[in-house]
């Protein structure tokens, strides 16, 4: 079972994710990880990765769809995978679809976890990160014992820069202009799934497994 999550940031396609890999005993892959992994075992694709970070560019899309692909074929996919964060362009989709096609495989469900704007920057506007340790917390959802007081460490917490919501708002708007096509694009190759990701996250995954099945 091959999955592709979409959702806008802090829609909580992460954490679905993760959801899935663990039921299903399939892994669940971000871009970062893979980067990360090759860079650390000093792969031919590591280096010519870390090549265009060390100078603060972008990854060119044939060299991140190669390690996602690199990637895939390792023996612990063979049942699957949930992708997280990627394809999040349509040529990086495009470029996948036709890798896997060679390998003679294809995506089987593209989840989106549908969440309003709105319900966004309020969600992300409640995050608290601790100076500390870096546990995280929800004034809302999943607050501290103490306002404003670490659970763990006891050390303040704050709002992150990227949590503020002129900051959300701007990464909204990068994942309207560049993110949202993929929905068209799944949806007309027929595995696009939507899902309603302002329920409560139990539900939210409930109704992802009804989609692929128990």
């Amino acid at each position: 079972m091959k999955i592709i999550m979409l959702g806008a940031p802090g829609a909580g396609k992460g954490t679905q994710a993760k959801k899935i890999a663990a039921k299903y005993e399939i892994p669940h892959i971000s871009t970062g990880d893979i980067f990360r992994a090759n860079i650390k075992n000093g792969t031919e694709l590591g280096k010519k990765a870390k090549t265009y970070m060390d100078q603060g560019l972008l990854v060119p899309d044939e060299l991140v769809v190669d390690l996602v692909v690199d990637r895939v074929q390792q023996e612990d996919c063979k049942n699957g995978y949930v992708l997280d964060g990627f394809p999040r362009t349509i040529p990086q989709a495009e470029s996948l679809d036709a890798a896997l096609e060679k390998l003679g495989e294809k995506i089987d469900y593209a989840v989106n976890v549908e969440v309003p704007d709105e319900n966004i920057i309020n969600r992300m506007g409640g995050r608290r990160a601790c100076v500390g340790c870096g546990a995280t917390y929800h004034v809302v959802y999943n607050p501290t014992k103490v306002e404003g007081v670490c659970d763990a460490c006891g050390e303040k917490l704050i709002l992150r820069d990227d949590d503020k919501p002129e900051t959300v708002q701007k990464r909204l708007t990068v994942y309207h202009d560049q993110t949202q096509p993929l929905i068209d694009y799944y949806k007309k190759s027929g595995v696009l799934r939507d899902v309603d990701g302002t329920v409560d996250m139990d539900d939210v995954f409930a109704a992802i497994v009804d989609i692929l099945g128990a």
